[in-house]
């Protein structure tokens, strides 16, 4: 698979346990989830903050996405994706 940079944001619990607000990242996935899994790859610690049984919300450059949305880039760009926390209300 072609590689591409991405920008990586990390939010709330999953910022504090990675210990970084963004990164750049070159990567082979093709979805956001081919993404977080090669990521856990890296080992600690994201292998814990984003791991599969963990519920986290992604959004791709800042649309609210699953699993299997497509890593595109826009117009180009680098694609940015995020990692967060669901929200709990109560």
């Amino acid at each position: 698979a072609p590689r591409q940079w991405v920008r990586l944001r990390y939010f709330a619990s999953t910022r504090e346990a990675i210990g970084l607000t963004q990164e750049r990242w070159l990567t082979q996935a093709r979805t956001l989830g081919e993404l977080r899994v090669e990521l856990q790859a890296r080992g600690a610690p994201w292998s814990h903050a984003l791991a599969a049984e963990k519920p986290l919300r992604l959004a791709l450059n800042h649309a609210l996405a699953q699993s299997n949305t497509p890593l595109d880039a826009k117009d180009g760009d680098e694609a940015e994706v995020a990692f967060f926390p669901p929200v709990t209300g109560g």
